[in-house]
């Protein structure tokens, strides 16, 4: 039986990898908007908890950003928020 170090080490590595790239993107956004980790994480919560009423989400695949934009009217920065969200399944609804 072989025992391949690489793939053992490498599952943590990307793991962290992972860890450390989404700690980064919530710096990034604080900084452009100036909203918290925190808060960032709750909308991201909400989020996933209104659209699961509807739909089975990829929650690893959701990606949500606040960044900025510019107003049509005036071309004044505005803060904008952005989620790509990858829907695996519509759920069945009953619509009244």
């Amino acid at each position: 039986m072989k025992l391949d170090l690489f793939k053992l080490f490498g599952k943590t590595n990307n793991k962290s990898k992972s860890v450390a790239k989404e700690r980064l993107k919530l710096v990034l956004i604080h900084d452009r908007t100036n909203v918290s980790p925190k808060f960032l994480e709750m909308v991201k919560g909400d989020i996933i908890n209104v659209i699961s009423d509807y739909m089975v989400i990829d929650e690893e695949g959701l990606d949500i950003q606040f960044t900025r934009t510019r107003r049509e009217s005036d071309n004044s920065p505005i803060p904008a928020l952005v989620a790509n969200i990858p829907v695996l399944k519509m759920k069945d609804k009953d619509i009244k």
